[in-house]
């Protein structure tokens, strides 16, 4: 089950860029947490607190409870914007979940096994193309990654959405056949691949003739010399 974790807010009395701004100025991020089909409420968190939890990692898909004044409401965030030159957050929006809601969530894509995987021994590269997964699930049951496994995975060889098992109650939003994975070649792999081939069938260009000959020369040994 996906842990929960815990937001202290207080409510803000006033809307608007100035009272943002003056928030802002006391340590705290403004905030709103919406949806469920209730009324917006307009909150203020911990300046501090707020940005460790952001560059924590998985914030988007993380799920809090958040205490305002002895109430709580469970929530995930959905959007938050960051200074353009500070790189600090200056609003968070969290999204209330109603009981038996389903989420819309995306998931980063991990690959495991790698050095198992024959065709990285021989040089190749892996190259995730799907870096992360659009799925619809239970708030409880968000995973934190899909994990992909390389092993036995040879050059040019791919994995799809189809190739993995998602935990119970996940569901993929998109086609199912999409690329997460692949094994590319090397510098110089088409070439090396060619040169190899050639070299295979030199032998056996070399055998016909030679097989063919003898023949030849068994019937000339057997024709009579003409009399002078």
């Amino acid at each position: 089950m996906t842990a929960v974790k815990e937001i202290k807010a207080t409510l803000r009395p006033k809307a608007g860029k100035g009272a943002a701004r003056a928030v802002r100025r006391e340590g705290k991020t403004p905030a709103v947490i919406y949806g469920a089909n209730e009324a917006p409420l307009a909150i203020a968190v911990d300046h501090v607190d707020i940005r460790t939890k952001i560059y924590a990692g998985h914030f988007l898909t993380t799920l809090y409870d958040i205490d305002l004044d002895g109430k709580k409401h469970r929530v995930i965030p959905r959007d938050y914007q960051l200074d353009p030159v500070k790189d600090f957050p200056i609003h968070v929006d969290f999204m209330r979940l109603a009981e038996g809601a389903l989420v819309r969530v995306n998931v980063p894509v991990h690959v495991i096994n790698s050095e198992q995987s024959p065709g990285v021994k021989r040089g190749g590269a892996v190259n995730i193309v799907t870096h992360s997964l659009p799925l619809r699930c239970p708030p409880e049951r968000i995973p934190q990654s899909i994990e992909v496994d390389l092993a036995g995975m040879e050059i040019n060889n791919s994995k799809h959405l189809s190739d993995v098992k998602l935990p119970e109650g996940v569901k993929p939003i998109g086609r199912e056949d999409m690329t997460l994975v692949t094994i590319v070649p090397p510098s110089g792999y088409a070439e090396e691949q060619r040169q190899a081939a050639e070299a295979s069938e030199a032998p056996a260009a070399a055998a016909a003739p030679a097989a063919g000959a003898a023949p030849a020369a068994a019937a000339a040994e057997k024709k009579p010399a003409e009399k002078k």
